[in-house]
């Protein structure tokens, strides 16, 4: 039987590399349903493609325009109140690529449908980590990672018990300030911080990386995947993006996995398990390659990683706090209003000002979200250079 696919975030970077997947191997898939936030051209054209049921775009303003487009079609156009119907109806595996919290109550409808949900999203386990986790236990959904490192330690856990795992190790390319004195990084200009030396990536998580707050945000999302302390997860510098990350178990072994920057592989990955599916992924060579560099991260240049770490440590709302104040401040250095260093002052002060009371439903994990978003705003405005 086809496996049944639904597609959150379908015009997207990740959405687009999922298409691609699926359409090359039409016999193993069906898409029954696609989202997007605003574009409602591509979502109306993949749904078409596709042959999807429910195509729901997210702006109320463009849901007549969708409804237009998929005019004599047998597929569904709907606006926002549809979300949670296109990630808990009758898919086998949702992929969640919504960007932002947009994408934490259908992710949770998912997980309590009892659904397979491939996360993409990582603010969905950042800011909701033990909602979600507990949530996914209860109701027998399972929790598969996208994200390139937190996927190679998936696939390096595969048969293995948790008591047999010593430490996880997150590798971070070290985007394209790594080697970049302070000084040069303080005046870094916003084309520079996006110039990602390995991946094809969108602005903002372009700019997490430059800062190494991707990283740090993948701490956090590492700790409710696996269920390991912060003290048994660590970061490591390996500029070449070959080895996404790695396993240490109790005997001494290691455990990497190697692949080539295209995220098509975590997707085929969480498409296909627990199989394999081909992909038209460029093979490794590693003799071309010739080396494979580790180094230990700077936490003084990257003060991010310090902070998201005080945060996963602080528990309770703290991450959601980081992560607020983090897509705030990012978004004010790529206007050009604030300079590069500020994007981790901004979150430090933010989390110097939080209440960590632990949120206990979604719905209080977005008003901490919006408070959050309010003060790191005015801070941002009154740093405006």
């Amino acid at each position: 039987m086809k496996r049944k696919i639904a597609i959150l975030g379908a015009t997207g970077s990740i959405g687009k590399s999922t298409l691609d997947l699926i359409e090359r191997s039409p016999e193993r898939f069906e898409i029954v349903a696609v989202t997007a936030a605003t574009n409602s051209e591509a979502l109306a054209d993949i749904a078409r493609r596709t042959g999807a049921r429910l195509a729901v775009v997210a702006d109320e303003s463009r849901v007549s325009d969708l409804e237009e487009r998929l005019s004599g079609t047998r597929c569904r156009a709907a606006g926002p109140d549809a979300l949670n119907e296109a990630a808990a109806g009758e898919a086998d595996l949702v992929i969640a690529a919504i960007v932002g919290c947009a994408g934490l109550m259908p992710v949770m409808a998912a997980v309590e449908a009892g659904r397979t949900v491939a996360l993409a999203n990582k603010e969905a386990l950042v800011t909701a980590g033990e909602l979600m986790t507990e949530a996914a236990t209860r109701h027998g959904a399972t929790l598969l990672p996208i994200d390139s490192e937190h996927n190679a330690i998936f696939q390096c856990l595969a048969g293995s018990r948790k008591a047999d795992v010593s430490r996880l190790i997150l590798t971070a390319s070290g985007g394209p300030f790594r080697t970049a004195s302070s000084d040069e990084m303080r005046i870094a200009t916003p084309a520079q911080a996006v110039a990602h030396p390995n991946w094809s990536m969108g602005a903002k998580i372009s700019v997490d990386s430059a800062t190494c707050m991707n990283k740090g945000l993948e701490l956090i999302e590492a700790h409710y995947l696996f269920g390991l302390p912060s003290e048994r997860i660590d970061i490591l510098i390996h500029p070449q993006s070959v080895v996404h990350s790695l396993v240490e178990y109790i005997d001494g072994s290691v455990l990497a996995q190697l692949g080539s920057p295209d995220m098509r592989i975590a997707i085929a990955y969480a498409l296909a398990w627990p199989e394999r599916m081909a992909t038209p992924a460029e093979r490794i060579d590693l003799a071309a390659i010739a080396r494979l560099d580790f180094e230990a991260p700077d936490v003084e240049r990257f003060p991010a990683l310090r902070i998201a770490r005080e945060a996963l440590e602080a528990g309770g709302a703290a991450p959601i706090v980081v992560n607020a104040a983090n897509e705030v401040a990012v978004a004010a250095f790529l206007a050009g209003a604030i300079r590069f260093s500020d994007i981790a002052a901004t979150v430090a002060e933010a989390l110097d000002q939080a209440d960590f009371a632990a949120p206990s439903s979604i719905a209080e994990v977005l008003e901490v979200d919006r408070s959050v978003r309010r003060r790191a705003e005015a801070a941002t405005k009154a740093m405006c250079h």
